[in-house]
């Protein structure tokens, strides 16, 4: 009997503590990155506003160049969709929409993520001009996760995980709007 009952204890304590412990941890999550562009924050705008140039920046779009595209709208306004379909897990398929955008200054999209797993997240990017015909570019990622699934924010590094693929993106995004500068 003794026995029974602590095993009991046991068992409760495995699915309890976990539980409780998902409780106080936080559900969302952010992540942002940012870098300077040798370009104007219109022209920089002008680009990042249209999700079609982010195949040429974006870690996830270099992924698989094979994947399936659609598109539904009119780029670079609110409503537009740029879905995506991949028979590689690491991309997956989903689906990213403009839902404001803030003329010259910050794009506000939704991504609906399909496979392999279903979430809904919020990313955003931002320019800021500053001095000598620079622009500050913010690339952010907000994400929830539902109790008691947050358990998992113990083991996940988001800032790490999508913040190095930011950084590479915002590196080519650097790259390409500072090579039209200076042309061929």
């Amino acid at each position: 009997m003794k026995i029974i009952k602590t095993a009991g204890a046991v068992l409760a304590a495995v699915i309890i503590v976990p539980l409780l412990v998902a409780a106080i941890l936080p559900k969302e999550y952010t992540v942002k990155r940012s870098t300077v562009i040798e370009r104007s924050a219109e022209e920089v705008f002008s680009y990042i506003k249209m999700l079609k140039n982010q195949d040429n920046y974006s870690v996830w779009a270099k992924m698989d160049p094979d994947m399936k595209r659609d598109f539904r709208g009119t780029d670079g306004t609110v409503g537009f969709v740029s879905a995506w379909d991949s028979e590689k897990e690491d991309v997956g398929k989903g689906e990213q929409e403009i839902k404001k955008i803030d003329e010259g200054k910050r794009i506000d999209t939704e991504l609906r993520f399909i496979e392999p797993f279903e979430s809904i997240s919020d990313a955003y990017m931002t320019t800021e001009q500053l001095a000598d015909g620079k622009t500050r570019v913010v690339w952010g990622f907000h994400g929830r996760m539902s109790y008691p699934m947050n358990l998992m924010m113990l083991f996940m590094d988001f800032d790490g995980m999508i913040g190095k693929d930011f950084e590479t993106g915002l590196a080519d995004l650097k790259k390409i709007l500072e090579a039209e500068k200076t042309g061929p």
